[in-house]
């Protein structure tokens, strides 16, 4: 798999955890340089044990079979369209959030209902693309403890969800199946609401829960 903007916090942190859990990872960068120095720190982090390359995001994202999204809103249409053609066939899970700083506590979603929603319409109908992990706090991926924070999975097709729901798996959190593409629309806000309570309650971890489901 290849994490686009894998040099980021979030980026790093999930691939840290999926070279541990065994899987392949690329790191993808606009800089060469840094995709492979990302690579490297993680490498060390597990002790070289796991497999983890960096390179340009056009070639991690030719070489990929599934592709996970990890840049700032900013960067997000014109990241689509620099590997827009290298995507067709395949699987993009979309982790970005459409911040609007200063106010990044206050929802604002783009003209298209949401980042993932945007992302399906640059790269039209020969891409499969879920949505997930927009309400984890980085600042624990990128270790071994637990994260107490569940993951709401959106994307195009039940068989999408399926595939980003093992993946949220293989990072050790618990993900929950939330329905279309459409529905992407709420977990990407719930980020601004987690970043307006954390600054209200002097937190950096908050989460959410799905609760009153057995899941024995």
């Amino acid at each position: 798999m290849a994490v686009l903007g894998g040099t980021g916090k979030e980026g790093r942190g999930l691939a840290f955890r999926w070279a541990r859990a065994g899987y392949r990872v690329i790191i993808g960068s606009r800089s060469d340089e840094k995709a492979i120095q990302a690579a490297s720190e993680i490498v060390g982090l597990l002790y070289g044990t796991s497999s983890i390359t960096g390179m340009p995001n056009l070639q991690a994202a030719t070489q990929a079979d599934i592709v996970v999204l990890t840049v700032p809103y900013a960067a997000h249409a014109e990241t689509l369209q620099s590997v827009r053609e290298a995507l067709t066939g395949k699987i993009l899970i979309d982790v970005t959030v459409p911040l609007v700083p200063p106010k990044r506590s206050k929802v604002q979603m783009p003209p298209a209902g949401s980042a993932a929603q945007e992302a399906k319409a640059i790269l039209g109908e020969g891409t499969e693309v879920a949505a997930a992990f927009h309400t984890i706090p980085h600042e624990i991926l990128l270790t071994d403890q637990p994260v107490d924070c569940d993951v709401l999975v959106t994307g195009t097709s039940r068989q999408t969800r399926e595939q980003a729901l093992k993946l949220v798996a293989a990072a050790g959190l618990v993900g929950w199946d939330a329905g279309p593409i459409e529905n992407s629309v709420v977990a990407e806000g719930m980020a601004s609401v987690l970043i307006n309570i954390n600054k209200l309650y002097g937190s950096t971890h908050a989460g959410i829960r799905i609760t009153g489901i057995d899941q024995t």
